[in-house]
């Protein structure tokens, strides 16, 4: 266990087709010829890990010109984030009591537009970044070809970063474990941080955007999957490790797991 604390940061909410976070949320049947789709509300959040060794950033979420042209047009259309704007990595630090210039290092649990539009921050900077291998990679191969997933944007991540490649599961500092999670990404990451005073807390990033997806095994639609046989076993894997542990297991996109976070931990 460590002596820290970790505070939720809010930037917002995108709104999406429920399919793409639940498979198979809305189904024609016989009875139901012609359902009606729905579109829900995913929030999205960062996290301060304010470590004894460093003050740790969690992910930089969307870019704040998300909807003024900097997101594809096709991706805005059904990801929309229309208060990307008003809540800006600076604005959301501030609002969670700290600045820009407190953050020591940052750990991008992957590099999807919602996730890594804020890496532009830290350009130029000597802040470490903590990126999986994996997802280093597939990122530029998804913008860069044809191939992949339409889910980055290089204007996010092309920047002079001082990138810490991350290989496997890895401990950087007391406490904080950093967990290769394939599945919804090649390199997805998540984190494993022992509070004193708490517990154990998982934060699982996008293996799971809504509880259903963790909670009863529901994968996300196909669109939003690398590896359907990847994300189970990371499923399996992250089970595993909260009943080992008794830890709190915290979604990507849960807006009752961002509430439960209210008022930081421990």
């Amino acid at each position: 266990m460590v002596d820290a604390t970790v505070t939720p940061v809010d930037r917002g909410t995108i709104h999406l087709d429920e399919n793409y976070a639940i498979e198979h949320a809305t189904v024609a049947t016989a009875s139901e010829p012609n359902p009606e789709a729905e579109r829900i509300a995913g929030k999205v959040y960062n996290l301060v890990v304010d470590h004894p060794e460093a003050t740790i950033l969690w992910d930089t979420g969307s870019h704040p010109e998300a909807g003024a042209g900097h997101w594809p047009p096709a991706l805005y259309d059904a990801f929309e984030h229309a208060d990307a704007d008003e809540r800006d990595l600076p604005t959301a630090l501030d609002d969670a009591g700290y600045a820009l210039e407190d953050v020591d290092c940052v750990v991008q649990s992957h590099l999807h537009l919602d996730h890594a539009g804020s890496l532009h921050r830290f350009a130029g900077t000597d802040v470490p970044v903590y990126v999986h291998e994996e997802e280093l990679k597939y990122a530029y191969y998804s913008a860069k070809t044809d191939e992949g997933s339409a889910g980055y944007v290089l204007k996010d991540f092309d920047h002079d970063l001082n990138w810490r490649v991350v290989h496997g599961d890895e401990t950087h500092f007391e406490g904080v474990e950093f967990l290769h999670l394939p599945g919804h990404t090649p390199g997805l990451m998540g984190m494993r941080v022992d509070v004193d005073g708490y517990g154990t807390a998982l934060f699982i990033g996008d293996q799971a955007d809504e509880r259903a997806n963790y909670d009863k095994g529901i994968p996300m639609g196909g669109g939003l999957l690398w590896s359907k046989h990847h994300w189970r076993e990371s499923l399996r894997r992250v089970q595993e490790l909260q009943r080992r542990t008794g830890a709190d297991v915290f979604c990507g996109h849960a807006s009752e797991d961002f509430e439960r976070l209210q008022g930081g931990l421990p």
